[in-house]
């Protein structure tokens, strides 16, 4: 039987190991975290029908008219307006008039804007969901024992929930890391590592005068918590 050519043996196994290590650098990447900050959480907000109408309104009017919108306020859940509210209310309506603002109007306005802002921080960016990203933010811990922490939640800023109000729900991230970790206390820079899911829930959050439940639209199961470093 003739002998095979020389090259065979050579150029084989040469194809064979850039095939290797073209799967291998695809496989890399293709399980490399995506870096993402707080900004990609929040779904882009689609512009709104026409100009913001307390945008260049003075301070004053809009002084009054939130004035004037907390008296109809108590009005309409119930409770008994003094005579003295009811002048109030009528210098107000008068003073906005003059000034060609048509109050209640833009009361029905500010009450869509605000209804329309509400539903905005709860929203998610679907385009995240099930994706392996990398995000830096602070640690507030629910479940820890001494400096080891198994439960927390991610937030964009120190004394968020505690000494701050709540961030928006699309700000805040329940995690629950591959195994415990080591803190260096409560709000600790890190960034974390893990597959994202967009699941609205609620946590509930111990403080000193009692306990809150958090509205939270993101959950991620980490499998790195890493103190943070620029």
């Amino acid at each position: 039987m003739p002998a095979l050519p020389r090259f065979v043996p050579s150029v084989l196994p040469r194809a064979f190991l850039a095939l290797l290590a073209a799967l291998i650098a695809c496989t890399a990447q293709a399980e490399a975290p995506r870096q993402i900050l707080w900004e990609d959480l929040a779904p882009a907000v689609p512009k709104s029908d026409g100009d913001d109408p307390f945008v260049h309104m003075p301070f004053e009017q809009l002084a009054d008219l939130s004035d004037l919108g907390a008296i109809r306020n108590r009005r309409a859940t119930g409770e008994a307006l003094s005579a003295k509210d009811a002048k109030d209310e009528r210098a107000l309506v008068t003073r906005l008039q003059q000034a060609g603002i048509d109050a209640d109007a833009l009361l029905v306005r500010r009450k869509e804007m605000t209804a329309r802002r509400q539903a905005q921080s709860a929203a998610i960016n679907a385009n995240l969901n099930g994706i392996l990203v990398r995000i830096p933010g602070y640690v507030l811990p629910l479940e820890y024992k001494g400096k080891q922490v198994s439960e927390f939640l991610l937030v964009p800023w120190v004394g968020a929930c505690i000494h701050t109000p709540p961030p928006p729900p699309n700000q805040i991230v329940h995690v629950i890391p591959a195994k415990p970790f080591d803190t260096t206390g409560m709000f600790a820079p890190v960034w974390v590592t893990g597959k994202l899911s967009a699941a609205s829930s609620k946590r509930s959050l111990f403080m000193l005068d009692g306990s809150a439940d958090i509205d939270i639209a993101y959950s991620l199961k980490a499998s790195a918590v890493e103190p943070y470093t620029e």
